[in-house]
């Protein structure tokens, strides 16, 4: 686990490095010829799915719990009938938030969500086409969760390389072909986000001879191959990821409301930045959910405490790093026109180092049980973040809406984690030590 967790999180750096510096050239590229306002737009619509996480409807739980624990995932047909469920949840899921995008555009719904910062009719216009591509594309999203299930999590991080020369070229031709392009930048993200998709998708054909064309021409064959019940997993998870993004995910959109494009403008590229050491404990992390539940279905315990301190150093690490060169990267990205306050600069380091520290316990608790328990805490971060995050606003600007987060994230998931992890280690140590009940006699 840990020869996989570090390579995993060593491509994550080298990728983040490469692209990190591409995406820096690109924020540079959009604000110097497209202006402020077409970058905090940028941002505003790139970072979108972000708010939907929720579009798989938790299936995703479903198709890696079932992989991760199938001995051989092409032969067990179990596990090709979570495949075939799951993404005929997706189609008509991405169908829905095509439909939704394109419903926004009509009754003119977009800046009444968005806020101001979105450019008139042409920004309105393409939201509505990245909400069409992304819900299109959908489906193809499952060749990430497979390629996890495979414990092939390396992979998937390193089909992401493509994403930062993809974008910086997209852009640098809009600038070199001086095409009107400012409000629809944001679309190459998305178009991006399909390229990494069949990127996965083509890695799981080698991984699953002969497999991923089965799972695609089952989907409509319902009567043939009728599904598996998958909302019994997917329930706990697809409430968490309602209520996650709406307490953590709503920033840019609160400070589009609430004050102007260049707070949006300012809180983006501090996000962006960031976003880059948030990636990588994401990626380190993923790599614990199938190690926890092989563990489980071996009936094997192992405490995710000891990974939680070394998350925990890692993230502070980073992100502290990120903060020293985080001036001199948005003196250079923006030729002067944004400035990072120290606030927000301390604040993001604290929010990505608890973001680090709540990465292995909730990838401990992936089993049915530990997801219904954190729906209640994770719905409670709602209110508590939003509320928080308005008032803050009022008094320290982009860097309230992160304080908000941090306090919500420490008191809604690190603080209840911590807790039924240490009672669950507990429960599981005494069963394991029970004296087996000897049998009647005859």
């Amino acid at each position: 686990m840990w020869r996989i967790m570090g390579s995993t999180a060593l491509a994550k750096l080298l990728i983040m490095g490469m692209g990190g510096l591409l995406a820096i050239i690109t924020g540079r590229l959009i604000i110097s010829n497209f202006g402020v306002d077409a970058y905090a737009q940028y941002g505003l619509l790139a970072t979108l799915p972000a708010l939907i996480p929720f579009a798989d409807l938790g299936v995703g739980a479903v198709v890696i719990n079932a992989i991760s624990a199938a001995k051989d995932p092409v032969e067990d047909e179990d596990v090709t009938a979570s495949v075939v469920s799951a993404l005929r949840i997706l189609v008509i899921s991405g169908l829905c938030i095509a439909a939704a995008g394109v419903l926004f555009f009509l009754t003119g719904t977009w800046p009444l969500i968005l806020g101001g910062s979105v450019l008139g009719i042409e920004g309105e216009i393409a939201a509505t086409l990245c909400a069409v591509v992304f819900g299109l594309a959908l489906p193809l999203g499952i060749a990430q969760r497979l390629l996890i299930g495979l414990k092939r999590t390396t992979s998937q991080t390193t089909s992401q390389a493509v994403v930062a020369p993809f974008m910086l070229g997209m852009v640098a031709l809009c600038v070199i072909l001086a095409l009107p392009a400012g409000p629809y930048l944001a679309l190459f993200s998305y178009l991006a986000s399909v390229l990494v998709s069949l990127i996965c998708l083509a890695m799981v054909a080698r991984s699953l001879p002969g497999m991923v064309p089965v799972y695609f021409r089952r989907i409509f064959m319902v009567r043939r191959y009728p599904g598996v019940p998958t909302m019994g997993l997917a329930w706990p998870m697809l409430l968490q990821m309602i209520a996650l993004p709406l307490a953590m995910q709503t920033d840019r959109i609160l400070l589009s409301h609430l004050r102007g494009t260049d707070d949006v403008a300012e809180y983006n590229l501090a996000a962006q930045l960031f976003g880059m050491a948030i990636q990588v404990i994401n990626a380190g992390g993923m790599v614990l959910w199938p190690h926890f539940s092989k563990a489980r279905s071996d009936g094997v315990i192992h405490s995710p405490f000891k990974i939680t301190v070394v998350f925990l150093g890692f993230g502070l690490l980073i992100s502290a790093a990120l903060a020293v060169l985080a001036p001199w990267l948005a003196e250079f990205m923006s030729s002067g026109k944004i400035t990072l306050s120290l606030g927000l600069l301390l604040a993001f380091v604290l929010l990505t180092t608890l973001q680090a520290a709540k990465y292995p316990m909730g990838m401990y608790m992936t089993d049915f049980n530990g997801l219904r328990f954190q729906v209640l805490p994770i719905f409670s971060m709602v209110p508590l973040s939003l509320g928080l995050s308005i008032y803050l606003i009022g008094i320290w600007g982009p860097a309230g809406t992160v304080i908000g987060s941090c306090i919500a994230v420490f008191a809604c998931q690190v603080v209840p984690n911590f807790f039924y992890v240490r009672r669950d280690l507990r429960r599981r140590a005494q069963q394991a030590t029970a004296p087996v009940a000897a049998p009647p006699a005859s």
